[in-house]
């Protein structure tokens, strides 16, 4: 499979890395400024820290992941979809054709059979393009995967394949406007009807990424005397969805509050077993962290390439900034910074993938808390080198800065990722005092 979608990439498509962006600044030399940096820009580059200990497979998923970024991905488009708050649904399909829309999915049923790494390969080359469009379809990615490994066989038949090709989209709903670090006491509830048909659901889920253009809905809801399950809802069941949130950044996906009113669900729809749904919950979170600080590092490494380059064109006091030693050892401490969040995810990844249990979770945690607060700073810092030009739309980096600051807060806050982290140290120190 690996190979196939390699080929697939190959063969679709005829990539572009030259063109010509649109100058918007009327100001000389901001139009100078920008037409020496925008025009490398366009194109992302792998830099040898990025190529780091990978197999010649995953170095060609990897370019090619980067050729599709270059095509579809360019900045004017990006642009354009975040100011007018659209999510790119035919570029969506086009990344599905590839394999991307259930990267770590069973091929049985649609999906394309890599690896949690594979994908954070992937997943980090897409967001050096648009970490917004990106981080919907690792959210995407994640439900899959839970359809794939919880669902029966007649689930996968009837959903999988449609969520991996992405001709259905799919929500993961979990929290509520009372229920956010603490998920579990959600109060979404699931009432079985009198004849054991299925369940009538009642209740709100917040800030649910997708909402209103998902046609699937994986939510948890709490089932009295039983505990927390979780739904396969259609959007046709009869969901309601609240406005499309006004958001700081992550603009190009939707964000709406998902609203259940007696919506009802056939038992058929029950993902896994009664009472199984938050420990699904977490297991799909735990993918998603390390999904969530990948989108990180690909907008922090877009980000320093580009301040990189500008350091070697812009002058001040008759010299590039390249030649001022405060900034080469900021510039160092970031590289370092990106990189050692690149190792800690991948890191996370491999335990992932290899061992699935409780230190896979702490990975996960750790993975998620260093590389989106670590990848937030960087970015912040590359913005202040690029002075008053960094505040200005033209160079992406406002973008960026905006796109990732969420990171800190979603698929569980980073404070709640240092109670996991902390918690099981703790314990762990605990059990070694005793002995």
């Amino acid at each position: 499979m690996l190979h196939s979608t390699v080929s697939s990439l190959r063969r679709c498509h005829a990539l572009t890395t030259n063109s010509n962006s649109k100058k918007t600044s009327s100001s000389l030399a901001v139009s100078l400024l920008f037409n020496t940096i925008s025009k490398r820009n366009l194109t992302t580059y792998t830099t040898p820290l990025e190529q780091f200990n990978l197999t010649s497979e995953q170095l060609e998923i990897q370019q090619l992941a980067k050729d599709f970024t270059n095509k579809y991905f360019q900045p004017e488009l990006v642009t354009e979809w975040n100011e007018n708050k659209t999510l790119p649904i035919d570029t969506l399909h086009k990344a599905a054709e590839l394999g991307f829309g259930g990267i770590y999915v069973s091929p049985d049923f649609g999906g394309t059979g890599l690896s949690r790494l594979d994908a954070s390969i992937i997943f980090e080359q897409l967001a050096m393009g648009d970490v917004s469009t990106t981080a919907y379809l690792t959210i995407h990615n994640m439900c899959c995967w839970m359809m794939d490994q919880y669902g029966n066989k007649e689930q996968k038949e009837k959903y999988l394949s449609k969520c991996c090709s992405m001709e259905w989209m799919t929500s993961y709903c979990l929290t509520e406007p009372n229920a956010g670090s603490d998920a579990y006491s959600l109060q979404t509830k699931a009432v079985p009807t009198p004849d054991g048909s299925g369940y009538h659901l009642y209740g709100e889920k917040v800030f649910i990424s997708g909402a209103g253009n998902s046609n699937l809905y994986l939510i948890m809801a709490r089932v009295e005397n039983v505990g927390i399950t979780c739904f396969l809802v259609e959007k046709d069941f009869g969901l309601q969805f609240g406005k499309n949130e006004m958001k700081l950044g992550w603009n190009t996906q939707p964000t709406r509050s998902v609203i259940m009113d007696g919506v009802f669900v056939p038992k058929e729809n029950i993902l896994g077993k009664l009472g199984e749904g938050f420990k699904i919950a977490m297991k799909g979170l735990d993918g998603g962290r390390i999904n969530i600080a990948t989108c990180s590092i690909g907008g922090a490494q877009q980000c320093l390439n580009m301040t990189g380059e500008y350091l070697h064109t812009r002058k001040q006091f008759n010299n590039t900034l390249s030649n001022f030693q405060h900034l080469n050892f900021k510039f160092a401490d970031l590289a370092t910074k990106l990189h050692a969040s690149r190792l800690l995810v991948r890191t996370a990844a491999v335990h992932l993938d290899e061992h699935k249990n409780q230190e896979s979770t702490i990975y996960c945690a750790m993975a998620k808390r260093f590389g989106t607060d670590e990848c937030f700073q960087i970015v912040n810092d590359c913005l202040q080198m690029f002075g008053g030009y960094g505040y200005l739309k033209e160079y992406q980096i406002e973008r960026y800065l905006r796109d990732l600051r969420v990171h800190s807060i979603l698929e569980g806050t980073n404070e709640v990722m240092r109670l996991i982290i902390s918690r099981y140290y703790m314990n762990y120190y605990k059990e070694q005092s005793t002995n």
